[in-house]
């Protein structure tokens, strides 16, 4: 394997090699030509006239079973085991036996490695073990592109050409940028170890240094005895002195593998048992594994964890997945990020929007396919990424930055332009906020405060529950950026996704209309009171503002508004400063609240619309669910009816209402929330010039107008009458 040669010698060589050793008529290598298709490679004992004709789908067959359950096949009967498929140009109609044992890297099939005879026989043990040594050294090979070669050969080399992915849009815009990999891939120049003794010499240097990093996170300050932290980190570290895990790599090695390619060979196994894993308790401890094999890997290659400081300029972070507390460490030096797994309502996206950084989630396969230091191209409008662009490629993308930035420039001119129709309807736009990095955005955005503070993204990046100081400091720093705007601050909207690390997390079957938000503050109401208390010692004097997330009857908001009428009292009683004024409000993200009594309406404050929530719970649609999440249009008339209809019961109690969301963002769904009564939207900054460029050059009665009479037509949607309408304004959006 380590001898010199083009491709297709060097596979030529190993069948023939591997089948004298296996005293087998037939040993085969079928590798990947594309995404589905498997290919013959390289045989000896078939029919020579069938190498690089042959072709079988992922799945198909035996050879292709083996390729798509990334699982070893050994049968003493081939044509009579199920999925048998007769390859007539092959001449193995005469072969019995068959072992087939894929060849994978890191989990992924690339392609498959076969030994057949014609006597019926089963395989041992000690022989697919051997085989399956021989394919993770042949995939690694192949990771390096060793039989990528001319003529038939020329099969596409890994981490060379373009790779194109559409994903899931977590963030918009668009960024061109340097893939930096979060957990960078390990490529071993040579897979084959000459001197086993020394290899496991490295290894157990690198297992010390293993255990002794997790030893240090154990010990560290923030995780406490007894927390649900130190837990995981306890497992974490058993794993790290597991013999039997421990004894499979010392296997490989002994077998003649480099250190580094026995760590991926048990590591490719504990992927594909991940895949196939349906207990959540149980994938989420073999992700542990996974994840201190890359450890392992870095410490065996002598690679650090790329540092802050070592980032390249544009840098675009690409991983598998990412927590908040981690995007936070790499800030604002990122000017993009790539996801290959994600939803939109986990903490790495609020983070990204918090920091106004593309991103796009579910990229498949983007792990594999990146190196460090390869061009991406971001496209969070569309959810698009392009690795190694092709030239046309790459020039498409800089006309639609141009344009982007040409419009950022028309925005900008609007900064301190009120949202004002050609009706003379003005709409109030507010930006959305959770982490004080927002807050310089409030005057560059044109926004007229804040409409919605995310209080629990300071919870979710900590191991600890921050101290009331702590947080008192924090809403203190966040009123004083405001300087004077309104600051709504919504308490802790926590459980369902947000799941704090040092919360026990609740086992639902389904948290997003469970135990969360204000029905949790309720149930923990220390929680909730050192939270006002917080709040009112940052407020200092000033007027705050207060609303309660997830709100489904009166009751819950009587309950919650007492609890910070009492502690207002208290405030008073110990001679602390209190708020010069205090607004108690409510967020609608359930029906029920819409139909409340009359007294509720009465009773609060103000009330905030979470679009978000409602949209899910009025279409009975996950939003985190890509089948059906984008099923059901902001523009629905039995949506807009019902958004309708609490603008007109506010109106009549003389509530002030609010919309936030993402749908207050969109230009298109903003206008037709302030025709439908909503006449102001919080959003995040970004958004703000878009929206106000659209209201600006509108009428929003003429809107309600248009609106109304798609209702009133059965359509199921205003979307077309409204684009429409727009069009024959000469209004593109």
């Amino acid at each position: 394997m380590a001898s010199k040669g083009g491709g297709q010698e060097r596979l030529d060589h190993i069948v023939t090699l591997i089948a004298e050793t296996m005293e087998t008529q037939v040993c085969s290598v079928y590798l990947r030509r594309d995404e589905r298709t498997l290919e013959l490679c390289a045989t000896e004992g078939l029919k020579a006239e069938a190498v690089h004709q042959t072709r079988l789908r992922v799945g198909q067959g035996l050879v292709g079973q083996v390729a798509d359950r990334g699982l070893p096949l050994n049968t003493a009967n081939a044509p009579k085991t199920p999925g048998f498929r007769y390859m007539p140009e092959t001449g193995e109609e005469v072969f019995s036996s068959f072992l087939g044992v894929p060849i994978q890297r890191l989990g992924e099939s690339l392609g498959v490695l076969v030994v057949q005879s014609s006597e019926e026989r089963a395989f041992s043990e000690d022989e697919v073990h051997g085989l399956e040594i021989i394919a993770m050294v042949i995939a690694e090979m192949a990771e390096l592109g060793t039989f990528v070669g001319d003529g038939p050969m020329a099969m596409a080399a890994p981490h060379r050409f373009p790779f194109f992915v559409r994903g899931v849009v977590g963030q918009e815009g668009v960024t061109e940028g340097t893939v930096v990999l979060h957990e960078p891939q390990i490529l071993v120049a040579n897979p084959v170890a000459d001197d086993p003794e020394a290899e496991r010499r490295r290894l157990h240097t690198a297992l010390h240094q293993l255990r002794g990093e997790v030893d240090r996170l154990m010990a560290a300050d923030g995780v406490e005895r007894g927390s649900e932290a130190l837990e995981v980190l306890e497992t974490y570290a058993m794993f790290a002195r597991d013999k039997g895990w421990i004894a499979r790599i010392e296997t490989g090695i002994d077998n003649g593998l480099a250190a580094e390619v026995a760590v991926e060979k048990e590591q490719s196994a504990t992927r594909t048992r991940m895949a196939k894993m349906t207990d959540a308790y149980l994938r989420d401890r073999l992700h542990d594994l996974d994840d201190l094999s890359n450890r392992l890997l870095r410490l065996l290659a002598g690679e650090a964890k790329t540092a802050q400081a070592e980032l390249p300029k544009n840098a675009v972070l690409v991983a598998r997945n990412i927590g908040p507390a981690e995007l936070l460490d790499y800030g604002k030096k990122l000017s993009g990020v790539v996801l290959e797994e994600g939803s939109v309502g986990s903490h790495a996206v609020i983070v990204a929007r918090a920091l106004a950084i593309p991103l796009v989630l579910q990229a498949a396969k983007i792990t594999r396919q990146a190196l460090n230091g390869d061009t991406i191209l971001v496209d969070g409008d569309e959810g698009l990424c392009h690795l190694r662009p092709e030239e046309t490629v790459r020039n498409a993308f800089h006309e639609k930055v141009a344009m982007r930035a040409e419009a950022q420039h028309a925005y900008a001119a609007l900064r301190d332009q009120p949202a004002l129709a050609t009706c003379g309807r003005r709409v109030t736009l507010m930006m959305n906020a959770g982490l004080m990095a927002d807050l310089p955005s409030l005057v560059g955005s044109g926004a007229e405060g804040v409409g919605l503070y995310r209080t629990e993204l300071q919870f979710l990046i900590r191991s600890t529950v921050p101290r009331r100081r702590a947080q008192a400091e924090l809403y203190g720093r966040v009123m004083d950026a405001a300087k004077g705007q309104r600051v709504v601050f919504r308490t802790l909207d926590i459980g369902s996704d947000k799941v704090l690390p040092y919360l026990k997390p609740q086992d639902e079957p389904n948290p997003a209309m469970g135990w969360r938000a204000i029905r949790l503050g309720l149930d923990r109401r220390g929680v909730m009171r050192m939270q006002v208390q917080s709040l009112m010692r940052g407020a200092n004097g000033r007027p705050l503002s207060v609303m309660f997330p997830m709100v489904a009857q009166f009751d819950e908001f009587r309950a919650a508004r007492q609890i910070v009428l009492d502690e207002y009292a208290r405030e008073q009683d110990l001679g602390h400063t209190v708020p010069e004024s205090l607004e108690i409000g409510a967020m609608l993200e359930t029906p029920s609240l819409a139909f409340a009594p009359d007294a509720f309406f009465e009773l609060t404050d103000f009330l905030s619309i979470g679009g978000n929530d409602l949209k899910q719970f009025f279409f009975a649609a996950d939003r985190e669910n890509e089948r059906v999440r984008r099923r059901y249009d902001t523009l629905n008339v039995s949506y807009l009816t019902f958004l309708g209809q609490i603008a007109d019961r506010t109106a009549t109690h003389g509530t002030p209402v609010s919309f936030c969301g993402e749908d207050a963002g969109r230009p298109v769904e903003a206008m037709a929330l302030a025709a439908m009564g909503i006449n102001t939207l919080s959003m995040r900054p970004a958004s703000i010039g878009p929206v106000k460029h659209l209201i600006r050059r509108v009428s929003i009665e003429e809107a309600r107008r248009v609106i109304d009479e798609a209702r009133c037509s059965g359509a199921q949607s205003v979307r077309p009458a409204v684009m429409a309408w727009l069009a024959d304004q000469g209004i593109t959006v």
